[in-house]
């Protein structure tokens, strides 16, 4: 229920912004709107301004939604009406009343961000937990609880780093961009400060959504140290004399950074060992003990592995990420440009082949990280917004006759031609569009489906 309902409103909010840019920016220049349908298919709703005459409609298809104007070329035109059709208004604005609705959307994730800004929001510190052998990271150096300090590509200034989510996104952003990236970190001890650069641009992304993307870098999730949680009666930590609260150091002297170190030791665990026992040193109440632990050995997916009955792991430590007024809106219009630039770039990438087609997400992608976002919050759902508000404003600019990035592309023809384009090549370029358009959908459905079953 709440899936379905975050994802209607998501949906809802961002064509309505999307045709409201269309309609406010006509009505600008008193071009005559007849009908406002968020939605396609049979009308739901309905009602009509009795100032402007424009029917305002819900639909039955809640997936996109128009503006219809007056225009002569959907039907005849009154006389007295000319003046107030779309087809004769002068080519710049015709182009404005076009490109306001994908520019509706980039402000409406301006807006959203500088309000997440103004606000502020908790956030993972800076602190990265143990990397994977193999990856970016562990490459570098790190070996886990070093805290990031400021980050920077060639060419830029130092970018100070205030949380583990904006180190995740230079991150992300390096590696699409293919740019090494410089960081500065201190160590566990917090007492030495030592630089970097992390060889993102030999990184190859064909095929990689964000996720593996960041897992082949070594950065998955902010530290969480190795605490125990509630223990399971009769468990193996139980049996141990183990407590809730008790925070693990070593397991037989090796030294633990962070939970997920702990877990891979106890998963690890070989019933050959089980008359020694793993030896942890745990930090309770200010005081070192030592325990023997025997990880039981329980059968997962064909293979052995060990368990202890503790829950392992604690929450990260945050910071509270909050700008002023000024601040707040130039980090919200600098985001939105690098998401803006991202998705140009990813989609380029994706039609010359340097990237896999598997990274376009359809309606069912969208309606299940909507859910999630919105369970997280009302923080993370604010940001899912802006990400598919700039989403849609972008695609929307794509040079495809059905799309406002078509209708664009008619009017510079004409711009240069100084003659509008032929009703021959309008008709064979918008056939081209529907199809490019219902392939773009079939293989965004068929990766949604792949997702879910995978």
């Amino acid at each position: 229920m709440v899936t379905a309902l975050a994802f209607l409103v998501a949906i809802g909010l961002l064509v309505v912004v999307h045709e409201w840019g269309h309609f406010a920016m006509a009505r600008a220049f008193g071009v005559r709107v007849l009908r406002f349908s968020v939605g396609f298919g049979p009308k739901l709703w309905g009602w009509t301004s009795p100032r402007s005459g424009t029917e305002f409609v819900i639909s039955a298809l809640p997936l996109g939604g128009f503006v219809k104007m007056l225009d002569e070329a959907e039907g005849q035109v009154a006389a007295e009406l000319r003046h107030m059709a779309f087809n004769t208004q002068p080519l710049m604005r015709r182009a404005l009343i076009v490109l306001a609705g994908p520019l509706a959307n980039l402000i409406l994730a301006v807006l959203l961000y500088a309000g997440v800004n103004w606000t502020g929001v908790a956030q993972p510190e800076a602190l990265i937990a143990r990397p994977a052998a193999g990856s970016i990271l562990a490459a570098a150096g790190f070996s886990g609880g070093e805290r990031i300090l400021r980050v920077s590509v060639e060419g830029d200034a130092p970018q100070t780093i205030e949380s583990f989510d904006a180190f995740r996104w230079n991150l992300i952003r390096a590696a699409l961009e293919r740019q090494d990236l410089r960081v500065d970190y201190t160590e566990r001890s917090g007492s030495i400060e030592r630089t970097t650069r992390l060889a993102l641009s030999e990184l190859g992304q064909d095929g990689v959504d964000d996720t593996a993307l960041l897992k082949r870098i070594g950065l998955t999730a902010p530290l969480s140290v190795a605490q125990l949680g509630e223990l399971v009666a009769g468990g193996a930590a139980q049996v141990a004399g183990l407590k809730q609260g008790d925070r693990v150091l070593e397991v037989d002297r090796t030294a633990i950074i962070d939970a997920a170190q702990l877990r891979e030791l106890i998963r690890a665990f070989s019933p050959a060992g089980a008359a020694r026992g793993q030896q942890w040193t745990v930090l309770r109440a200010g005081v070192l003990h030592s325990f023997t632990v025997v990880p039981q050995s329980v059968m997962e997916n064909g293979a052995t592995i060990g368990r202890v009955g503790a829950y392992i792991g604690a929450a990260p430590t945050t910071v509270m990420v909050q700008y002023d007024l000024w601040e707040g809106l130039e980090r919200a219009v600098v985001r939105t440009w690098e998401v803006s630039l991202l998705t140009v770039r990813m989609i380029g990438r994706m039609l010359v082949g340097e990237a896999s087609l598997k990274n376009l997400s359809g309606p069912i992608s969208i309606a299940d990280y909507a859910g999630k976002s919105a369970a997280m919050g009302i923080t993370s759902y604010l940001v899912f917004l802006a990400l598919i508000s700039i989403s849609l404003g972008v695609l929307n600019l794509l040079p495809l006759p059905v799309l406002d990035g078509g209708h664009l592309l008619y009017y510079l023809w004409e711009a240069v031609s100084g003659k509008p384009v032929s009703e021959f090549w309008m008709d064979a370029t918008q056939r081209l569009g529907i199809a490019t358009l219902l392939v773009m959908m079939s293989v965004a459905v068929f990766n949604d489906v792949a997702r879910l079953v995978g």
